[in-house]
C-alpha cells in the first residue's frame, strides 16, 4: 500500500497546459502581496500577514524572507519590481541585506543574502562571501536547507575564491543523502540520536534537488543529478492523490512520517522550483506532479474552500490537524523510531486534517515568482500539450 493513501485523498488532476492560466493569476496575487508587505523604510519585507477577525494585520520584519523576495522579484520587469518596491529598486534591500552582514551568524541567512545579491547584479558581495567562507560550510553541522541554499549561492558565484567551496559543499550534501530511500536528511552529518533524527521534512528534499541540479548543470556532475533524481521520484511516488506533498519522511525508509500540515508554498512554488530545475539540468519531466500540486491549492481535499483567497488577495500558508502544538508530528515521530512500520493508528480521527492557517508570508509569494519566472512560463506555453 503506497504511504500516501494513509491520508484518505480525493483523485484530482490538472494538465501542466491547464496550470498556467492558473500561474498568471498566482502571479499577479503575489505582485500584490509583495506589495502589502514591503516596508520602504526599512528596505525589507515584513515578517508575514496574518487575518485575526476581518483584518489582516503584518507582523515583524523577515531578513531572509526580504532576501527570498528579492530572488522571486529579480527576474521581473523593472517597472513591475519598482511598483511593489514603491519606488524602489532590488540593489536597495541588497544594501539593507549586507549592511551588518560581517557580524551575521545565521549561515543560511548569509547564503541567501549572497544568492540574493547575485539574482539582483549587486556587484559588492565581498563581505558576504567572506562571511559565508568563515561560518564553515564545508565542515560545520548545518540543516540541510541552509547548506542548499549556499550550493544554490556558489552555484553563481563564479570566482576562484569559492570553487573549491562550492565542490566541497555539494559532496556533503551528496555524503549525507540515503540512495536506497531517496530522502536527505534533516541536517548534514548531524550526530543527534533523539527520536526525529530520522525524520526529513519536505524542505530538505525540494532545496537539495533544485540545488544539486544547477550544481550538475553547472559542472556536469552525474552523481549530483542522480541524487536529485531519486529524491525527486520519491517524493512525486509518494504525492497525495488530491496533488498534495507531504510533510514529513523517514530518512530510514523513504515512507511518510506524517503528512500534515499540506503548505501551499510548497504546492504552487517549492515543488515547482525544484522539478522544473531538474527537468533544465537533463532529469525527467515531473510536469503532471507539478500541475497536480498547483490544482490543490484550488480545490484542497480536506476544506471547503481554496487556498487562493480572492477577497483577501492572499494565498493562506497551510491546511493541518486540530490539535495541541504539533502533537501529530511528534507522535508518529515517536511511533516510527520505535519501529519504522509503526504509525498510530486513528489519527485521522483525533485530529482530523481541516484547519487552515490564515497567514502569508514573502517568501512564499517570491518564490513563487521564481518557480514561475516570465521565461519560464514562455517556454512551457511553447511546449505544453
Amino acid at each position: 500500500m503506497k504511504t500516501a493513501n494513509l491520508y484518505g485523498d480525493k483523485a484530482h488532476a490538472v494538465s501542466i497546459a491547464g496550470c498556467i492560466n492558473a500561474v498568471d493569476e498566482i502571479r499577479e496575487m503575489a505582485f500584490r502581496g509583495l506589495q502589502k508587505m514591503f516596508r520602504a523604510n526599512e528596505r525589507l519585507f515584513i515578517y508575514r500577514l496574518i487575518k485575526s477577525g476581518t483584518e489582516v494585520i503584518p507582523q515583524g520584519l523577515g531578513f531572509r524572507y526580504s532576501a527570498m523576495a528579492v530572488i522571486g522579484l529579480a527576474g521581473e520587469d523593472d517597472a513591475d519590481v519598482r511598483k511593489v518596491l514603491g519606488g524602489l529598486g532590488l540593489h536597495d534591500i541588497c544594501k539593507r541585506l549586507v549592511k551588518d552582514i560581517h557580524s551575521a551568524e545565521n549561515m543560511g541567512d548569509v547564503a541567501l543574502t549572497l544568492w540574493a545579491c547575485h539574482a539582483a547584479g549587486f556587484l559588492e558581495r565581498g563581505e558576504t562571501i567572506k562571511r559565508l567562507i568563515e561560518l564553515k560550510p564545508d565542515s560545520r553541522a548545518y540543516p540541510t536547507v541552509e547548506m542548499a541554499w549556499a550550493l544554490d549561492a556558489l552555484n553563481l558565484e563564479h570566482s576562484s575564491q569559492v570553487a573549491e567551496l562550492r565542490k566541497n559543499v555539494a559532496q556533503r550534501l551528496l555524503r549525507s543523502f540515503n540512495p536506497q530511500t531517496g530522502v536527505f536528511p534533516h541536517v548534514v552529518e548531524d550526530s543527534n540520536k533523539g527520536f526525529r533524527a530520522h525524520v526529513s521534512c519536505f524542505a530538505d528534499m525540494v532545496y537539495p534537488i533544485h540545488a544539486l541540479s544547477n550544481c550538475s548543470r553547472l559542472s556536469g556532475d552525474t552523481q549530483a543529478l542522480d541524487a536529485a533524481e531519486r529524491c525527486a521520484s520519491l517524493i512525486c511516488r509518494l504525492q497525495g492523490e488530491a496533488g498534495q506533498w507531504w510533510w514529513h519522511y523517514d530518512y530510514r525508509t523513504g515512507y511518510v512520517v506524517e503528512g500534515y500540515p499540506v503548505y501551499s508554498v510548497h504546492q504552487d512554488a517549492m515543488a515547482p522550483m525544484a522539478l522544473f530545475a531538474l527537468e533544465e539540468a537533463g532529469g525527467s519531466n515531473h510536469r503532471e506532479s507539478i500541475a497536480k500540486g498547483l490544482g490543490w491549492i484550488y480545490r484542497p481535499a480536506e476544506v471547503s474552500v481554496p487556498l487562493l483567497d480572492r477577497g483577501a488577495d492572499l494565498i493562506w500558508r497551510k491546511v493541518g490537524r486540530k490539535e495541541p502544538k504539533k502533537a501529530a508530528r511528534y507522535i508518529q515521530a515517536a511511533s516510527s523510531r520505535l519501529h519504522s512500520s509503526l504509525r498510530m493508528p486513528g489519527l485521522n480521527r483525533f485530529f482530523p486534517a481541516d484547519l487552515i492557517d490564515f497567514e502569508d508570508r514573502p517568501y512564499h509569494l517570491g518564490w513563487v515568482l521564481f518557480a514561475w519566472s516570465r521565461q519560464r512560463i514562455a517556454k512551457l506555453k511553447a511546449t505544453a500539450q
